[in-house]
């Protein structure tokens, strides 16, 4: 997987504004969308390595996006962590049944995004 490119879906601004700092202080081109409809098209277009995905969107929730993605062949190489403020185990659970490839819980650490990302894309 060449492409480095990390699409940042959620729907609170804070989220966005920071993970994209984060992100493109370490190097990596990052997109955003704040709803599951346009997150879906951005995928599709983009074709990123990695997606950080919330959970609870407008539009098209985070699980039934990353079921999408899971369907569909030619997304097979999408990576996919899902963002959450509900950290139950019966939450992680339903992400990662539904396809995701790692669950987050908010709030989270920088440092702890960046090591992921690396790992990811080495």
């Amino acid at each position: 997987m060449s492409n480095k490119t990390i699409l940042v879906v959620d729907d609170e601004p804070y989220i966005l504004r920071s993970l994209s700092f984060v992100l493109e202080r370490e190097g990596f081109r990052v997109a955003t969308a704040s709803e599951g409809e346009s997150a879906l098209l951005k995928i599709r277009e983009l074709r990123p390595q990695l997606v950080f995905l919330d959970i609870m969107l407008p539009r098209k929730n985070g699980y039934e996006v990353c079921a999408a993605v899971k369907e569909d062949p030619s997304l097979s190489g999408t990576h996919i962590v899902m963002l959450s403020a509900k950290g139950q185990q019966i939450d992680r659970e339903r992400g990662m049944l539904g396809g995701a490839d790692e669950y987050m819980t908010k709030p989270f650490s920088p440092k702890e995004i960046v090591e992921y990302v690396q790992n990811i894309t080495c």
